[in-house]
C-alpha cells in the first residue's frame, strides 16, 4: 500500500496557487509540487491529488491519500456520487464548482482501490507539514518539480 499527502495553497483566493504531493514508492522519499496563477485553494487541492493518482496510474495495489481537505475527502468519497446522478448538479440545482477537476479525479480512481484520510491542517502531522510547505513555496516562488 502506498499513502499519499496531498495538499495546496493559494495566495489570495483566487490568487497564485500551489500544490504539492508526497509519497515513498519502492522505498524512495518522492515530492512533486508545481503553480498555477489565477485559480483558487480548492482547484489546488484537486490538483495535487490529480497529480499524484496520475503520477501512479500504473501502480495497480492500494492507496491512501492523506489530505487536510474536507472539501476533496467529502467530495471525492461522498458528494460526487450525487453530483454524478444529477448531471453535475448540487442539492441545490447549482453546477458543480470545479467540475473538469473532478471528472479527471473520477477518471483516476475509478478503477483503483483509495482511501481518503482526512487529516488536521497546520497540526503535528509532519507529512502534511511538509506537503504544505512545498505547495506554499512552489506558489510564491512560480516554481515546479518538474
Amino acid at each position: 500500500m502506498i499513502k499519499i499527502y496531498t495538499d495546496g495553497s493559494c495566495l489570495g483566493n483566487p490568487g497564485t496557487g500551489g500544490w504539492a504531493y508526497s509519497l515513498k514508492l519502492n522505498n524512495k522519499d518522492i515530492a512533486h509540487y508545481g503553480y498555477e496563477k489565477e485559480t483558487t485553494n480548492n482547484r489546488m487541492e484537486l490538483t495535487a491529488a490529480i497529480k499524484a493518482l496520475e503520477f501512479l496510474k500504473d501502480y495497480e495495489g492500494e492507496i491512501t491519500v492523506i489530505t487536510d481537505s474536507n472539501y476533496l475527502k467529502n467530495g471525492i468519497s461522498t458528494w460526487i456520487t450525487n453530483w454524478k446522478k444529477n448531471n453535475w448538479k448540487t442539492a441545490n440545482k447549482n453546477s458543480v464548482k470545479n467540475q473538469d477537476l473532478w471528472v479527471i479525479l473520477d477518471q483516476l480512481t475509478i478503477h483503483k482501490k483509495v482511501k481518503w484520510d482526512w487529516v488536521k491542517g497546520h497540526s503535528i502531522d509532519k507529512l502534511n507539514n511538509e506537503v504544505d510547505e512545498l505547495a506554499r513555496n512552489a506558489a510564491e516562488n512560480l516554481i515546479q518539480s518538474f
